[in-house]
């Protein structure tokens, strides 16, 4: 067929030009010259069949249709619910009686819709609904997985986890964008924020106490990023670190001895380290008869004194007022009598007023700083101190320093996933304009082995502590020993 034979001229039968791919399409469709039989191939190249998809495979796809399938039911169900449901009342309903009326209205819809699905198909069908009206959708399985210690959102379709300090990709998804705002709009609401296209991230808390944060569209380019940190419910002790290989029992009794003379310390690691837990293992040392205030941005901290005050900040309100910092909080607490000051993690113009408790008789006080070692540490503090506008001469502020901090715990976690407190450094003050420090414990790598384990050994550095005598002090005879290095 001529091309452009619409726009012909009628009448017009004259023979037609040959067009270059004309002349391709001839060539190609040409028959061949015959072949002698000398010239001949001796046998003919048999097609061959593509290969037949294998039994995992057709059981993948099996699988696929059937979640398909169905999450289209769950969501025609959904809606059902949200028609019949007396949504004002579910809030104070027993848990089997919703359970229950889910139960009926799924069956009478399914029935409606001449739908029929097995018993575990049901069963699955009736807990999702539960978890899309009373929970948090798909996210509900994953925080209920005490294996998981992080859930992070890529998108509705890719939602990964963290087990033992490894990420893994789920199965779980979201139908599609749509459902995963739903999801964030819930969490979020719940705690009086919002987040929207001219408000796209937002920070919240769980009702279990587990750190949220998301991000939405048009900031999120491929789809809504949310990022869930799990708060543990059982709180881990220095037995449970030691026992996990965290630490060893003379670096436990060292830090014992540390948090019960009052030195104010200060764990430096990076994000995922493990410095909370490790800022509440060593709370755990702290006497009964002290009072104590934290103040964090979320509240993680799970203090077991009797006098402990908890304080969060506050972020601005939709006109952008109302905003209470860690700053804020911390200067409100020199005013109630504190011991000890337990801030959950320092980042920015509060460590002024932290280096100052830490000058001024609140000996014992502890925070938190992203660094990767006890010397890159002491530079962030120096930073910090620049960032919050003070015009100070350097080596004043270094006094400042070396006066306010006694100990750095640098916290790490290694290739392998596994955690480990990779260093204990005293500051002992100034040598010229240099803040002068020793490291007492630290971690030594030896190898790996060939499943990508780490293998390594705790080591005293031989040197002994600058507070031995402050020790001896207050009771705490620690062995020499401790300090001796293993060759």
């Amino acid at each position: 067929m001529a091309m452009f034979s619409r726009f012909k001229k009628p009448g017009e039968d004259g023979p037609a030009r040959p067009s270059p791919m004309a002349k391709v399409t001839q060539a190609v469709n040409a028959p061949l010259a015959p072949v002698s039989p000398a010239a001949a191939p001796k046998a003919r190249v048999q097609p061959v069949a593509p290969p037949k998809p294998t039994a995992q495979a057709v059981a993948q796809d099996k699988e696929r249709k059937r979640r398909d399938r169905l999450g289209d039911i769950k969501l025609e169900l959904h809606k059902r619910l949200l028609d019949n449901l007396n949504l004002a009342a579910i809030e104070s309903a027993p848990e089997a009686s919703l359970r229950a009326e889910i139960a009926a209205i799924v069956g009478e819809a399914l029935d409606e819709m001449s739908i029929v699905l097995n018993k575990e198909d049901r069963s699955t069908v009736n807990q999702e609904l539960y978890d899309e009206v009373m929970g948090l959708g798909p996210l509900e399985p994953l925080l209920k997985d005490d294996s998981v210690n992080d859930i992070l959102v890529n998108g509705p379709h890719r939602i990964f986890v963290e087990r033992n300090g490894k990420l893994e990709l789920t199965e779980i998804t979201f139908k599609d964008e749509r459902h995963l705002l739903r999801i964030i709009d819930k969490i979020v609401s719940a705690v009086g924020r919002r987040v929207d296209e001219s408000n796209p991230y937002v920070d919240a808390r769980l009702a279990d106490g587990s750190r949220f944060n998301a991000m939405v569209p048009p900031v999120a380019v491929d789809g809504s990023l949310v990022s869930i940190r799990k708060f543990k419910k059982e709180k881990l002790g220095i037995p449970d670190l030691v026992r996990f290989g965290a630490f060893t029992e003379e670096m436990g009794a060292y830090l014992q001895a540390a948090v019960a003379t009052r030195l104010n310390i200060i764990v430096s690691g990076g994000t995922g380290s493990g410095k909370t837990t490790t800022l509440n293992a060593l709370s755990s040392f702290i006497d009964n008869s002290e009072r104590i205030l934290t103040i964090e941005d979320t509240a993680e901290l799970q203090l077991q004194q009797v006098h402990v005050g908890r304080m969060e900040s506050r972020p601005a309100n939709v006109e952008g007022k109302g905003a209470v910092t860690q700053r804020d909080c911390l200067r409100n607490a020199l005013r109630m009598r504190p011991d000890r000051i337990i801030v959950g993690e320092t980042r920015g113009e509060e460590v002024i007023d932290m280096l100052q408790a830490m000058n001024t008789g609140h000996d014992g006080s502890m925070t938190t700083i992203h660094a990767n070692s006890a010397r890159d540490g002491v530079s962030r503090l120096e930073n910090m101190v620049a960032m919050a506008g003070i015009e100070m001469p350097i080596k004043a502020v270094r006094s400042q320093i070396a006066a306010a901090v006694n100990l750095i715990v640098q916290a790490s976690r290694l290739q392998d996933g596994s955690r480990r407190m990779v260093s204990i450094t005293e500051i002992t003050g100034m040598e010229g304009d240099v803040i002068s420090m020793q490291e007492i414990f630290r971690y030594e790598r030896l190898g790996m082995e060939p499943s990508g384990k780490i293998i390594g050994r705790f080591n005293a550095t031989g040197v002994r502590s600058h507070y031995s005598d402050r020790f001896k002090q207050w009771g705490y005879n620690l062995p020499a020993e401790i300090f001796d290095a293993i060759p």
